[in-house]
């Protein structure tokens, strides 16, 4: 039967936890669905992992509720997983959390409430404080979220976490995004409907340590900027704006200088440090206007965000004593949800 809700867990190299996370998860949906009444799936994506995740996660122990184990072919990166993991859910509503511990499954029944009892559509997660951070990551990340909203028609919660339900309509609302410059955080927060922030302190690590080094953040926060935002042409336009009304300031400077005291013309230092000022402002103008085009070429290509390599589906047991049903397919014989785009990847 279709489930209910399906909940999709990226991977990238978390073998050494794997076991102990799927246990903890799956306890608390198998409970969660038995008290509600609901059917709930649990769906891996493996995005290219450099260890034995994939196999991992391909064998682990059906604990009541069915579970899914997308493996991609190689490394598309977080958003690409998330895209999958979306496409590949068969429930209704969706629960996305991330499958490094950080995300206590703990949380699923507060999800639950929200949506089921209080009528929320999105729910997402929003850390507490970010004290145990070094100052330069908060530093950075507060100028992020500023220059994401700056001009912004929607707001992006600052802090926000891809932890979140989606309820029925908001998920198919997702779904119908073809874009493939994806910014997950965005999107749910462009599609509107009714959201509530959800405080919550992340979890230590119990193994390994964050793959996300300062440049996969820069280069995810230009992603974001210019799939989602128009802040940096708008910032580009303003300082070639600003720096326009200074070279004219400083021409009447020179003009009443020379025509009141007589005061000579310096040339030479002037105009290297003019057209040194001007060269750097167009090259960094145009550096913008590249990256906008880069995603534009992106999009017209329409090349698949990502594929497939192995696909497994493990039923739990049937309701009316049933036995329990594993099936591995290949090439995604097991369709993802009918609301999917089939363009989108060759699952």
């Amino acid at each position: 039967m279709t489930p209910d809700l399906s909940i999709v867990v990226p991977l990238y190299n978390e073998a050494g936890g794997l076991a102990g996370f799927h246990a903890r998860l799956s306890a608390i949906a198998a409970s969660e669905a038995r008290t509600r009444g609901l059917r709930l799936e649990i769906v891996y994506v493996d995005d290219g992992s450099r260890d034995n995740s994939a196999a991992l996660a391909a064998g682990l122990p059906v604990l009541g509720i069915d579970v899914q184990v997308v493996a991609l072919s190689r490394n598309f990166g977080k958003e690409a997983a998330l895209m999958a993991g979306l496409d590949h859910a068969r429930g209704d509503a969706v629960l996305f959390m991330d499958g490094d511990g950080q995300h206590p499954p703990e949380m699923i029944p507060t999800f639950l409430r929200l949506w089921k009892d209080e009528g929320w559509d999105v729910a997402y997660a929003v850390k507490e404080d970010r004290s145990d951070e070094p100052a330069s990551r908060r530093t950075f990340v507060r100028i992020f979220y500023r220059m994401l909203n700056f001009g912004a028609s929607t707001r992006i919660p600052e802090d926000a976490a891809d932890f979140r339900i989606l309820s029925p309509r908001a998920a198919a609302a997702l779904r119908r995004m073809p874009e493939r410059n994806r910014f997950f955080k965005g999107l749910t927060s462009w599609i509107g409907f009714r959201q509530i922030a959800v405080p919550y302190r992340p979890a230590p690590r119990a193994h390994g340590s964050s793959s996300w080094s300062f440049l996969r953040l820069l280069g995810l926060s230009m992603e974001a900027l210019t799939s989602f935002s128009p802040a940096p042409l708008r910032l580009a336009a303003l300082f070639g704006a600003a720096l326009a009304g200074l070279a004219l300031l400083y021409g009447g400077w020179i003009v009443v200088e020379r025509l009141f005291w007589g005061i000579p013309l310096p040339g030479y230092p002037s105009i290297v440090v003019g057209l040194m000022v001007i060269g750097g402002t167009q090259l960094l103008v145009m550096g913008v206007m590249g990256e906008y085009i880069a995603r534009i070429l992106s999009e017209i290509k329409a090349r698949p965000v990502y594929y497939v390599a192995d696909h497994v589906l493990n039923r739990a047991a049937a309701e009316a004593g049933g036995h329990a049903m594993a099936g591995q397919v290949a090439g995604g014989q097991v369709p993802p949800h009918p609301v999917a785009l089939a363009s989108r990847a060759e699952p």
